[in-house]
């Protein structure tokens, strides 16, 4: 039996960061203000710890927001120890951090070995040089590659964090950052949209008409290729898009950008829309016969799209008569085309693997 996989998570905004990035004001991202302390950490995760069952779980205590490495190494300790005694009592499995890769040595590596972390996750946000210097980041690709094979070298799991749509940014230069993390071979991926945010320099650069944001149909498209790539490479990503939190939403503070409170199901259905072009443009299908899709339960939402914007695109731009979905226990990456005489199994990651052949993405 698989376990349910459960997060604690302990935001320390701005905590030890030790540049004001262009698109950063962490207290509005995380919502949170105050400094965290052991005994905030402590309070956390036994409040967490009453809400999650006891059994069959797996438990994750992460430290999120800030730079966690460029914390003074007193309150690094502290904060650290808090979680480390609950996973030596037991009572989770593993401890996960975020960090920027110009603040990753032995030494560090070597503190953060002693208190039980298993996961470090760099803020990489691009590899051109140009996007960082612009977007204010304080450090040159070269961290990024330097801090990355230092934590595989010491036996951590290694997370990546990237972002599109920076200043100077272009589709060309995101789709070089993630061919060039997956050279890196990560753990996981994280992909984040640029929002613009109150209090932020990049607030000044979009209302003095400096920084223009991608629309939310060019993050969608740009993240599309992007999870694509990771999911050929079996590289996990484990978000797309800015968690939503109260503040965290548009006339809130989120003055601009492409923010969705649904940013990853907007992909992923537009991935199932790339899929559904390739096997539509191989095959001869009758549009006056029923067009029926069995695919498995939990992807049917993504299947059909926010509104059903995909079986909308099947009637009226396929001009297909009649569109059925059915939902049945599959692979997640297995679907079954019913039309006519015809009945297909379609397999997502071959699709997908023609689909960036074709744009020379792999």
């Amino acid at each position: 039996m698989s376990k349910d996989y459960y997060i604690i998570p302990i935001f320390v905004p701005h905590l030890g960061c030790p540049h004001d990035c262009v698109f950063c004001n962490q207290k509005r991202i995380t919502g949170l203000s105050t400094l965290m302390t052991s005994e905030k950490a402590d309070i956390i995760i036994k409040e967490h710890l009453k809400t999650i069952p006891s059994k069959d779980r797996f438990l994750e205590i992460a430290f999120y927001g800030g730079s966690f490495t460029a914390i003074d190494k007193d309150v690094q300790v502290e904060l650290l120890e808090v979680a480390y005694k609950y996973k030596k009592e037991g009572k989770v499995e593993r401890i996960r951090l975020s960090t920027r890769p110009d603040y990753i040595d032995e030494r560090e590596l070597l503190l953060l070995k002693e208190y039980g972390v298993d996961i470090i996750e760099l803020g990489v946000q691009s590899l051109d040089e140009e996007v960082l210097f612009h977007s204010g980041r304080g450090h040159t690709s070269e961290a990024v590659y330097k801090a990355s094979k230092l934590i595989k070298e010491n036996g951590f799991y290694l997370g990546h964090q990237m972002m599109i749509g920076l200043p100077k940014d272009t589709y060309e230069k995101a789709l070089y950052t993630a061919k060039e993390i997956v050279k890196m071979e990560p753990f996981c991926v994280r992909i984040y949209p640029t929002l613009v945010i109150k209090d932020t320099y990049l607030e000044d650069m979009f209302l003095e008409k400096r920084y223009k944001p991608l629309s939310l149909d060019e993050g969608v498209d740009i993240s599309t290729d992007l999870l694509m790539i990771f999911n050929y490479y079996d590289i996990d990503v484990i978000r797309v898009g800015l968690q939503p939190t109260k503040n965290i939403t548009i006339g809130k503070d989120v003055v601009a950008g492409p923010f969705h409170p649904s940013f990853r199901q907007l992909v992923e259905s537009n991935i199932y829309k790339k899929v559904l072009e390739e096997y539509l443009s191989q095959n001869d299908l009758q549009k006056s016969k029923d067009l029926v899709f069995e695919i498995d339960n939990k992807e049917i939402s993504n299947f059909a799209g926010q509104g059903s914007k995909n079986i909308k695109w099947l009637k009226e731009e396929q001009h297909f008569s009649n569109v059925k979905v059915f939902g049945k226990e599959l692979p997640k990456n297995i679907f079954y085309v019913k039309n006519g005489e015809v009945y297909d199994k379609i397999d997502k990651k071959v699709f997908m693997k023609e689909y960036l052949l074709k744009k020379s993405l792999i």
